[in-house]
C-alpha cells in the first residue's frame, strides 16, 4: 500500500470514528432522554379522550398537582353538545408496601379510573372490585408482587388483580383503583376525593366548552406541559442535546476543514485542468456524505446495542426519534460543514494554491 493511499486511508478512519464518536454521545442522551420523558409521562399519553381536561386557575397555567373537577363540572361537559365519552380520572402520589414488610414501601402514582372506560393503556388496569388492584408491570417488579398477592395502601389491603404494560407518572409507577376506592384513597392523604383530570373524547367546540367550564382542554400531548417535572426535565436535557448537536457540528466541521486544505494540492491540480466548482463540490461532498454515513452508521449500531442491554437498567427508549433522527441531523450538519470548508479552496486561484508564488 502506497504512502498516499495510507494517509487517505487513516485519514478516513480518523474522521469516521470522529463522527461515530459524536452520534454515540448524542444519541446515548436522546435515548436517556426518552427513556426519563416515558417514566415521566407514559400514563398520561396512555389515557383515552381526544382531550385531557384539567381545572382551570384563575391565575397561572392548568396543573395536574393542583387540578380538581367537581360534579358540576363533569356534568357540564356530559351535557356538552358533541361530547362522546366523558371519563374521570383521579391522580395522586402515594405509598405502597406489601403486607408485613414495611421496608417494602414504594412510592407510587394512584389513579382512579372506572371500570366502563374506553379502552386505554392506563383504563385496561382498571380493578373490576373495590378491593382490589391493577399493577403496571413497573409497580409490580418494584413491590415483588405478582397476580394474587396482596398491598396495602394508606393503611387498606388490596388484592391485585391485574399486572398491565409499563405505565410511569411522575417517575412512580402507576397503581390503579376504583372510583371508589380512589376518592377513599384520596381522602386519607388530604384531597378532597374529586377528580383530578377528565378524558373527553368527541367534536365538541372546545374552546366554548373549556370557557364554559372554566377548564382547559388540550390534545394529551399538549398537556404534558402541565407536568411540572416533565417542563423542567425536557428543557434542560433538550438544551444539552441541542449543544452537543452544535458542538458535534463544529467538530465534524472542523476535520473536514483539515482534510479539504490537505487537499488543496489535488483540487488545485483539478481546477487547471477544467474541472469546475460545481464537480470539485459534489465530489468532496459525496467522500464526506460516505465518511458520515459509515462513522455515523456504526454510531447507531453501537448505541441500539447498549441501549438494548442498559434498558432493564436504566430508563432507556430505543426508537427511530433517539437513533434514526439525530443520526440525519448529524449527516445534514456535517455535510453543511464539509461545503463551508470547501470555500477557501474551490474560490482560490490555481496557480496560488500550487505555490506558484513562491
Amino acid at each position: 500500500m502506497s504512502p498516499s493511499v495510507r494517509y487517505a486511508w487513516s485519514a478516513a478512519v480518523s474522521r469516521s470514528s470522529c463522527t461515530c464518536f459524536c452520534s454515540d454521545v448524542i444519541c446515548t442522551l436522546a435515548g436517556l432522554t426518552g427513556g426519563l420523558a416515558a417514566q415521566n409521562v407514559s400514563a398520561v399519553l396512555g389515557l383515552p379522550g381526544d382531550r385531557l381536561v384539567l381545572a382551570q386557575p384563575s391565575d397561572g397555567q392548568p396543573s395536574f398537582s393542583e387540578s380538581s373537577i367537581d360534579t358540576a363540572t363533569v356534568s357540564a361537559w356530559r351535557d356538552t353538545s358533541g361530547v362522546d365519552t366523558v371519563t374521570q380520572v383521579g391522580i395522586v402520589q402515594g405509598r405502597a408496601t406489601v403486607p408485613g414488610n414495611d421496608s417494602s414501601a414504594v412510592a407510587v402514582a394512584l389513579f382512579g379510573v372506572p371500570q366502563d372506560a374506553p379502552q386505554s393503556t392506563i383504563t385496561d388496569l382498571s380493578p373490576k372490585s373495590d378491593d382490589s388492584v391493577g399493577l403496571s408491570s413497573g409497580a409490580a417488579k418494584e413491590l415483588g408482587v405478582s397476580v394474587g398477592d396482596d398491598i396495602t395502601i394508606t393503611g387498606t389491603t388490596y388484592r391485585v388483580a391485574s399486572i398491565g404494560g409499563d405505565a410511569w407518572y411522575s417517575h412512580t409507577p402507576v397503581v390503579t383503583l376504583s372510583p371508589a376506592a380512589w376518592a377513599e384513597t384520596d381522602h386519607r392523604l388530604g384531597g378532597n376525593g374529586e377528580a383530578t383530570v377528565l378524558a373527553v373524547s368527541g367534536t365538541p367546540d372546545w374552546d366554548v366548552a373549556a370557557n364554559r367550564t372554566h377548564t382547559s382542554a388540550t390534545p394529551p400531548l399538549t398537556s404534558l406541559t402541565a407536568l411540572e417535572t416533565f417542563k423542567s426535565e425536557i428543557g434542560s436535557l433538550g438544551l444539552m442535546i441541542v449543544m452537543l448537536f452544535g458542538v458535534s457540528a463544529l467538530v465534524v466541521g472542523a476535520f473536514f476543514t483539515v482534510w479539504t486544505m490537505q487537499r488543496s494540492g489535488d483540487i488545485a491540480i483539478l481546477k487547471a485542468l477544467g474541472a469546475s466548482n460545481g464537480s470539485l463540490i459534489r465530489d468532496a461532498l459525496g467522500q464526506a456524505l460516505v465518511v458520515l454515513v459509515i462513522g455515523i452508521g456504526v454510531g447507531v449500531g453501537l448505541v441500539s446495542g447498549l441501549g438494548a442491554l442498559a434498558g432493564g437498567v436504566l430508563p432507556f427508549l430505543l426508537s427511530p426519534l433517539t437513533t434514526l433522527l439525530p443520526a440525519a441531523v448529524m449527516v445534514v450538519l456535517g455535510l453543511a460543514g464539509a461545503a463551508v470548508a470547501l470555500r477557501t479552496v474551490t474560490n482560490a486561484d490555481p496557480l496560488t494554491a500550487l505555490g506558484s508564488n513562491r
